[in-house]
């Protein structure tokens, strides 16, 4: 007999405990997935949708969330669906979507091809950890134009995206517009390496990103304005953009960011990019990089892109350690620390850092209007008033090792035509395991005996 139990906290996510002291609080949604289902399933076939790869999901998917919407679970099964028309889903609570199948975008317009607002305690997972969502974005990049983004999550709170495979999207992948006490994990993005085609972009309060892999050709997981209390670490950027934060503007509001146990291969390290702007960045971490072959490694570039007006956003109280690695591009320093002449940054941390290249004998250091400790910076004790950029130039390389992974692209993808949707990897850091295990569920739902979970088994599925 099947039943479901709201205690099948190791097979689908419940609200985490406090992971890490970055963060403010749980995450994820609060309750399961199993107790969603327990109230009702809405399975899309039953409203119209066809695994047929020609018949629109889009309507049947608004439709069944409109019937699971204030508690149950939508369900796609295994199969291929197409998607022409896109599914704004608002309003939710107590809900999950399970996608088992594999859609792929046969429509053309702009925006969102699935956007979620409004909803807390909301769950995008797959039950198989072989769902997946094709774009076929060549077919637009390819002709330097855009089409419509994944996925995108507004004003939503206690949620988990999951076990998703996000191929080759027209545009950004996906994006989390002012959401709170999120998780982001098991996911694999993989696109062509062409701009405007961010991973992960978040802008909100008390969001875990972890054990994600990201192929693409700009951001690979971003942090905007305004955050606080955001964790992101277990990140594999393979050939991307590299991880960022910014663009940052008028009224900036970052911090207690944290990003840790950053693999790049062929991807910038991290990039906190403005240019003009007000507000503050501070109190974040940035540790444990290796980084291949990056254009850009530890750059703080407040001259970048457009001025947005203002006076310069103030960056304080940042700390890099354990930085290891190489750029490609000898004419590009590998630590470049350029703020605004009109609001230097101070309490800046460099410690353990070893970047060379694999371009030349020698690497730069540039540091302006930067205060702190370590690398280029200036030692406040005299004062922190604007200086010109100082370089430094380092003619020793620095003595360390650095760890690859088994799944490192050595080209890019082709921008010409589609590619295999690819599994969800199951490591993303070396030497490092992921959080969570991948589901493996046969159904929605699971029997009795194979739904209660041991007490070691829960324990060890969460991270103190």
């Amino acid at each position: 007999m099947w039943s479901l139990k709201p205690v099948l906290v190791i097979v689908l996510s419940l609200s985490l405990s406090l992971i890490d002291a970055q963060l403010s609080g749980s995450v994820g949604p609060s309750t399961s997935a199993a107790s969603k289902a327990a109230i009702k399933v809405c399975n899309v076939l039953n409203y119209g949708a066809k695994a047929d790869g020609t018949t629109d999901i889009g309507a049947p998917l608004v439709s069944a969330w409109a019937a699971c919407q204030t508690g149950g679970l939508v369900y796609i099964p295994s199969g291929t669906y197409a998607m022409s028309t896109w599914a704004e889903l608002q309003h939710g609570s107590k809900v999950a979507i399970q996608l088992d199948g594999t859609i792929v975008r046969t429509g053309t317009a702009g925006g969102n091809m699935i956007a979620i607002s409004n909803t807390d305690d909301f769950e995008f997972f797959s039950g198989t950890s072989k769902g997946a969502i094709q774009g076929y974005g060549y077919e637009y990049i390819s002709q330097g134009t855009y089409g419509a983004r994944f996925i995108r999550f507004t004003d939503t709170s206690n949620f988990s995206l999951h076990g998703i495979a996000l191929v080759d999207s027209p545009s950004y992948y996906t994006v989390f517009d002012t959401c709170s006490n999120g998780e982001i994990y098991n996911m694999i993005l993989r696109g062509i390496q062409i701009g405007e085609t961010d991973g992960i972009d978040i802008w909100g309060t008390n969001i875990w990103v972890h054990d994600v892999e990201v192929t693409n050709g700009d951001e690979c997981v971003t942090v905007k304005s305004p955050s606080k209390n955001i964790l992101v670490e277990s990140v594999h950027c393979n050939i991307s953009g590299g991880c960022a934060m910014g663009s940052l503007g008028l009224g900036t509001d970052v911090s207690l960011v944290h990003y840790r146990n950053i693999y790049e291969n062929g991807a910038g390290g991290h990039y906190i990019k403005s240019y003009g702007g007000t507000g503050t960045v501070t109190n974040c971490v940035f540790e444990n990089f290796i980084i291949h072959g990056s254009a850009y490694t530890l750059t703080n570039n407040e001259y970048w892109n457009h001025d947005s007006g203002g006076t310069g956003v103030i960056v304080s109280d940042i700390t890099y350690t354990n930085w290891k690695g190489t750029n490609i591009d000898n004419s590009r320093p590998v630590i470049r620390y350029q703020c605004a002449d009109t609001a230097p940054c101070f309490g800046i941390t460099m410690s353990d850092i070893n970047l060379w290249t694999t371009d030349g004998t020698s690497v730069t250091w540039e540091c302006e209007s930067a205060y702190g400790s370590g690398g280029c910076l200036r030692n406040p004790s005299a004062g922190t008033t604007s200086y010109a950029a100082s370089f430094t130039t380092i003619k020793t390389a620095p003595a360390y090792s650095a760890s690859t992974m088994p799944n490192d692209h050595a080209a890019a993808y082709p921008s010409t035509t589609s590619f295999t949707i690819p599994a969800v990897p199951t490591t993303f850091f070396p030497g490092l395991k992921p959080s969570s295990a991948l589901l493996s569920l046969t159904t929605y739902a699971r029997r009795e005996a194979e739904a209660e979970p041991t007490a070691a088994l829960v324990m060890k599925s969460f991270r103190a």
